[in-house]
């Protein structure tokens, strides 16, 4: 019996750009859903989060700086605040998304 690096190897691959990607994915999204109440109270969390599969998200930026003129400033500042209170939220339900080493 021959144990095949390759095909583990291959198969490791796949496996980690899956979990990356979905990690990648939920970021976003929860990113835009904690975004939505701290630019505008009005402004819907899931509605802003589906935009996601449709636009990056500078074009998304971009939009709400249109929409909301008197924010537009702190548009980005609040992405960032954000996006990292979403990715210490995930890191605390999923596990750091760093690759896991084959050993």
């Amino acid at each position: 019996m021959v144990w095949d690096l390759r095909g583990a190897l291959l198969k490791k691959q796949e496996k980690e750009s899956a979990r990356l990607a979905d990690f990648e994915f939920r970021l976003r999204a929860r990113t835009m859903r904690l975004l939505a109440p701290r630019i505008d109270p009005g402004l819907a969390p899931d509605t802003l989060a589906a935009e996601i599969a449709t636009s990056g998200d500078e074009d998304i930026l971009a939009r709400l700086a249109k929409r909301f003129p008197g924010r537009a400033a702190a548009v980005r500042g609040l992405y960032e605040a954000s996006r990292a209170t979403a990715r210490e939220q995930l890191i605390g339900e999923l596990g750091d998304p760093s690759p896991v080493r084959l050993a």
